[in-house]
């Protein structure tokens, strides 16, 4: 059974309904990144940071699967399939897919301020602003805020380096380490994107095909494709 790994950004989720961080009317339009995802934005202004993810989670909970999120899911029926995505939201899951890994935290947890090993899962939406972990530190959003190390990207290169093909979809492959996991797979290995702007190619030497739609459109069209081409014979 052939390997795919699905590396996914924000555009995965824009189809959802989900505002995406760089475009020009995106999240960061309205919000400054030093203001709500800096660890020294969480200790100036903690009730503006958690505020900020509060309203992330709400939209979150509000959307629902596209379905490009559910053509990756039912690619489990036919390949042997992981997730690696950038996104904090849980759609992949909720679409169906099993196997995700989440390179720049969840919303659906929350962590310890003082260790970053004791995580737990919230209900809803809100987080109170007082809510402590059971070490007694404050919760803060389980999300890698700029400037931190990405804990799960060595994770996310061991996947990468087993797979047969990688579908990169809905991201500029411009947020580092992230965009570096395209150098990772064997360069005989074919590599489809699935973007419908100008993702940044030039660290890609493999056999590459283009399909520039969004993610709900341009996701199930290369399902299609890949089940006739490697199952159709």
């Amino acid at each position: 059974m052939k390997r795919i790994v699905v590396f996914t950004g924000a555009g995965m989720s824009a189809d959802s309904g989900l505002a995406t961080f760089r475009d020009s009317d995106g999240l960061w339009a309205n919000y400054r990144i030093e203001d709500v995802c800096t660890p020294e934005a969480l200790a100036r202004n903690r009730a503006l940071v958690i505020e900020f993810y509060n309203k992330r989670r709400r939209e979150m909970l509000a959307a629902r699967p596209n379905a490009g999120h559910k053509a990756i899911a039912a690619l489990e029926r036919d390949f042997d399939v992981d997730v690696v995505t950038q996104n904090v939201d849980d759609l992949h899951e909720r679409a169906g897919s099993t196997r995700v890994t989440h390179l720049h935290g969840e919303l659906r947890k929350l962590r310890s301020s003082r260790n970053p090993d004791l995580i737990v899962p919230i209900e809803g939406w809100e987080q109170p602003l007082d809510a402590t972990a059971r070490d007694g530190s404050l919760l803060r959003p389980h999300i890698v805020f700029f400037g931190e190390s990405v804990p799960m990207f060595e994770r996310a290169v061991e996947i990468v380096s087993y797979a047969d093909m990688l579908i990169v979809v809905g991201t500029s492959l411009a947020v580092y380490p992230a965009a570096s996991l395209v150098r990772y797979v064997d360069s005989e290995i074919p590599i489809y994107l699935v973007d419908p702007g100008h993702p940044d190619t030039t660290g890609i030497r493999n056999p590459l095909t283009i399909i520039s739609k969004r993610a709900s459109e341009g996701v199930p069209e290369l399902a299609d494709l890949l089940r006739r081409t490697y199952l159709d014979k």
